[in-house]
């Protein structure tokens, strides 16, 4: 194998570098209902797609947008959002900012880079979140996991379905062979079918919704790309966070923390991949209407489960 120099000098060696990069681009912010905290760190990977972009921080609320990579620099990587909206209803509202993305069916292929897509939009008590791909939104409740979100990858049965029935095929948990999730904006190699609408591609940009009622017993958010859930459970994350909640003033540091935590000792395997974490807080009073500790949560048992410690293959720890 190969070894190519870096721009900054460092030996690259395939996809990692000889020695792991852990500086982070942290950032801290709060309104009257909520704080947030978030950090990013390259890690052992030859390239850092991950990129933070603050946007409408403005006066009906504010938004960060965080590009994660997966495979190049313009479109590539994850979105996390979090979008606060003090009352809705009326033609100032902030909308979601998701560019309708190019169908199967016009002349423009567009970018064979892709990303996945985290937002978490924040409405009086509702919480809305939208995913598309394996990046994840998890919520404590009362110090429990409950994930918000579901890791689109190839093998879950309604994905494969779609996939199949769009004419690609899975091998080795990879569609097509290539891209190990079922779902991203971009990777229009993968949506070329031009008799299916764009949501029933082999990979789709059409993004799963889950709306929750918040609680007095909510009190924190967080949305990770992979490499965090790579490394660690939902709870596992949701106990890390609550035991730093305790000793670190800023956000930003306990997302730091994560990170190192997170990060491997050497290249190869779990915790060599780019890493960006944001933790959203709530304030308390949450809201005059928000639920009580007896009432359950208004989403279903499957928008709101706890979470249960799986094995590294569990798409859903």
């Amino acid at each position: 194998m190969g070894a190519a120099q870096g721009r900054d000098g460092e030996e690259q060696m395939g996809v990692y570098l000889s020695t792991t990069k852990t500086d982070k681009a942290s950032a801290d912010g709060e309104n009257d209902r909520v704080r947030f905290g978030l950090s990013s760190m390259q890690g052992w990977r030859t390239t850092m797609e991950d990129a933070m972009d603050e946007m409408m921080k403005g006066q009906r609320g504010w938004r960060e947008l965080t590009e994660l990579g997966e495979k190049g620099n313009k479109i590539s990587g994850m979105l996390e959002g979090i979008i606060w909206s003090p009352k809705g209803g009326d033609s100032g509202d902030v909308g979601d900012g998701w560019e309708t993305e190019e169908g199967p069916n016009s002349n423009f292929p567009g970018p064979t880079s892709g990303s996945t897509a985290c937002v978490a939009v924040i409405r009086n008590d509702q919480l809305i979140v939208a995913n598309a791909g394996d990046s994840r939104c998890v919520i404590s409740r009362k110090g429990q996991a409950f994930n918000l979100s579901t890791d689109h990858k190839p093998d879950l049965e309604g994905e494969k379905e779609r996939i199949l029935s769009a004419g690609g095929f899975v091998v080795a948990g990879r569609v097509n062979g290539s891209l190990n999730l079922s779902r991203a904006i971009g990777d229009m190699e993968l949506k070329q079918n031009e008799v299916l609408p764009a949501e029933r591609q082999i990979v789709t940009a059409e993004p799963e919704l889950k709306t929750v009622k918040l609680s007095e017993d909510d009190e924190f958010i967080v949305l990770a790309c992979d490499g965090i859930w790579d490394c660690m459970a939902s709870q596992e994350v949701v106990d890390f966070v609550h035991k730093h909640l305790n000793t670190e003033d800023k956000l930003s540091d306990v997302c730091e923390k994560l990170l190192n935590r997170c990060v491997a000792p050497a290249s190869g395997g779990e915790g060599c991949d780019n890493m960006t974490v944001i933790i959203v807080q709530f304030k308390k009073p949450l809201s005059s209407a928000a639920t009580s500790s007896t009432e359950q949560p208004a989403a279903t048992a499957e928008e709101m489960r706890p979470n249960e410690l799986g094995g590294p293959d569990d798409p859903q720890k």
